[in-house]
């Protein structure tokens, strides 16, 4: 008898059964804004030079038959949404399609009882998440843990077990994460920030675009004191 075919000996789990979308509002408009500014800003302004797939509240399906996770905002390297998205198994993170677990998973506390420190936590370290972050704008769970009242928490996987970091870099992704004081969409507050080594946060498009807009205007407004008009050049 021949040996099977790679193809063949692979077995695609039926996921037929599987709920992946209930339709159910779970989050309050803090956290929405929230996780549109963890995931916005990398597909405009992040130039990682690899493909990757940022998502906010989507399931990650790690076993055929454990629930999902759903992580506020997930982002893996290496990987690309595929096109079809008319196929149920191409509308969820399932890890044995896409063949590896996200390199980050955020949880954005918006209660005291989400379990982001306790069940949560132990789950996606027990899945091999590389990095686990935990943001809690609103001091939910202070009460839970009083010897650490930060807002940003991040924790790196180590031979199976998480350790605090002290600073929130993450050196496998080359990207950091801060606590950012300004308006978003007109709501003024702490926001949690990608940044690069140095502090500097990761833009919005429309930061961007100012940004741009203003090196325009400043270029523009030199030239006019030196006698030149700027439409003629």
């Amino acid at each position: 008898m021949s040996e099977p075919t790679l193809d063949e000996a692979i077995v695609i789990p039926d996921i037929s059964e599987l709920v992946t979308e209930d339709d159910t509002p779970v989050d309050n408009f803090q956290s929405e804004k929230q996780q549109r500014l963890l995931v916005e800003p990398l597909y405009s302004s992040w130039s990682s030079g690899i493909p990757f797939i940022a998502a906010a509240n989507v399931g990650l399906f790690y076993a055929l038959k454990q629930d999902p996770l759903v992580p506020d905002m997930l982002l893996s390297l290496e990987v690309e949404i595929p096109p079809d998205w008319s196929q149920k198994q191409n509308r969820s993170y399932f890890v044995w399609q896409f063949g590896k677990v996200p390199e980050v998973a955020i949880e954005i506390v918006s209660n005291k009882i989400g379990k982001e420190l306790t069940s949560k936590k132990k789950t996606y370290a027990r899945i091999g998440i590389p990095y686990y972050v935990v943001f809690d704008p609103l001091e939910q769970l202070q009460a839970q843990d009083e010897m650490n009242r930060s807002l940003l928490r991040v924790w790196a996987l180590s031979e199976g077990r998480y350790m605090e970091l002290p600073q929130p870099w993450l050196e496998l992704v080359g990207l950091g994460l801060t606590l950012w004081e300004g308006a978003f969409e007109e709501q003024q507050g702490t926001w949690l920030r990608w940044c690069n080594r140095s502090g500097i946060v990761i833009p919005t498009g429309k930061e961007r675009a100012d940004q741009q807009q203003e090196r325009a205007d400043r270029l523009a407004k030199r030239l006019r004191q030196m006698g030149v008009d700027p439409d003629e050049i």
